[in-house]
């Protein structure tokens, strides 16, 4: 599955007192964004920076925060449904929050339980919402969102360079640790007043490559070399989403269905796609190998009425409907020999006679053509009606009502013209 990390730009920080602490800069299509392109979720293939319109395609696509836009919380979750939820963690958080609570985006960690400590993501949320709604304008649709960096066990440290206005900038230290995430400045001694004990051997050391003399000089020893790129991959791996509530994925229409078509043709599932093609392929012929088999028996019943027609009836020589035709001609036979069919105007005359109701008079009116005999039932009811049929369907005969009359036919001889 290829993998598109999209890397939102660090939120810039207000320095006057007096600006309103929510307020942010302009998110449009013209921000530029960094990303970088994995095929297997495993390495980064190629990276680059451009517009959110010019972004290449992924078929997951995780938008990776910086460390400093994150602002992390512990707290006991509260026993909330799932709808009530981010308002119970306001509520908890509400006195903590550096923004204020309707313009903080809280996610909880993905093994959250309730009633339990957890740790909370809090994002300012206008922020975020404006990018993610600049890239998926552009048709790009952010699955996750995920940290750079979260409380971890056990403790680690990551050398970058923080960028200016200017182009410059310094290098500073992200600490991730049990109690959380801080982001510490290298210069001057806070970093090794925080961190008295940070060459102990259990640290897990990396930095940029713009960082890496710093951080030897800072440890004292080599530093794994860890770019932007694969530390955001290193994220994307993580089950942390703060996609979630209000800004939570919505899969309607064709994104749902892009997203099951995207998720069906990942790498992962190729066996299982081979093992499917494979059954339908087998069932598929199966299928066809029955109804070949279904037809030649149909074939060899139909040559062999046609042998005892031809066998029976010499005198038939093309033979187009050979049940109707052996009918006839056994028809032809009992007329020869002076005996009545049941479609003789005798035997439905003896088969009405036998049902008709007590309760009516003589038939008035009779008609007979084609083999069916007609009466006139105008003073039959619905009882009378079904009393007559279901008399007469045991002896083989088939009774309707149509126009206030009453056909009667031999049931065999249905929808056939003699």
């Amino acid at each position: 599955m290829t993998v598109l990390l999209v890397q939102i730009p660090p939120r810039p920080r207000l320095h006057a007192r007096d600006q309103d602490t929510t307020a942010t800069t302009s998110v449009d299509s013209a921000t530029v964004y960094r990303y970088a392109l994995s095929s297997d979720g495993l390495s980064i293939d190629s990276t680059g920076q451009c517009v959110a319109s010019l972004l290449p395609k992924g078929q997951q696509v995780v938008a990776v925060l910086a460390d400093t836009d994150v602002a992390w919380h512990a707290i006991t979750l509260p026993k909330a449904p799932g709808a009530k939820l981010a308002t119970a963690l306001s509520g908890v958080l509400e006195e903590s929050l550096l923004d204020e609570a309707e313009h903080a985006h809280l996610s909880i960690a993905p093994d959250a339980v309730a009633g339990q400590r957890c740790w909370v993501a809090a994002v300012n949320k206008p922020w975020l919402r404006d990018h993610l709604a600049v890239i998926e304008k552009a048709k790009v649709w952010v699955d996750r969102v995920v940290p750079s960096s979260w409380p971890d066990e056990p403790a680690s440290g990551h050398f970058q360079r923080q960028e200016d206005a200017s182009g410059g900038g310094a290098s500073q230290l992200i600490w991730s640790h049990p109690q959380g995430v801080a982001a510490l400045p290298l210069q001057g001694g806070l970093a090794k007043a925080i961190l008295p004990s940070a060459n102990h051997l259990s640290v897990r050391w990396s930095t940029t490559a713009a960082a890496a003399a710093d951080a030897e000089r800072w440890v004292g020893g080599p530093v794994t070399l860890l770019s932007t790129a694969e530390r955001s991959l290193h994220a994307a791996r993580t089950l942390w989403n703060l996609r979630q509530f209000d800004l939570s994925k919505t899969r309607r229409g064709s994104r749902w269905l892009r997203d099951v078509w995207r998720q069906t043709w990942a790498p992962q599932w190729r066996s299982a796609r081979i093992g499917l093609a494979g059954l339908v392929a087998v069932q598929l012929m199966g299928l066809n190998l029955w109804a070949a088999h279904l037809n030649k028996q149909i074939q060899d019943q139909r040559k062999q009425i046609t042998v005892v027609l031809q066998t029976e009836f010499p005198q038939v020589r093309a033979v187009l409907d050979a049940p109707l035709q052996m009918e006839r001609e056994v028809q032809t036979l009992r007329l020869r020999a002076g005996q009545a069919s049941n479609t003789d105007l005798e035997p439905l005359l003896a088969a009405a006679a036998s049902a008709w109701p007590t309760d009516q008079g003589p038939a008035q009116d009779l008609r007979y053509e084609g083999g069916q005999l007609s009466l006139a039932a105008a003073s039959f009811s619905a009882v009378h009606l079904e009393q007559f049929a279901t008399n007469l369907s045991g002896g083989g005969w088939r009774v309707e009502a149509k126009d206030a009359r009453l056909l009667l036919r031999p049931a065999a001889t249905q929808g056939r013209s003699p």
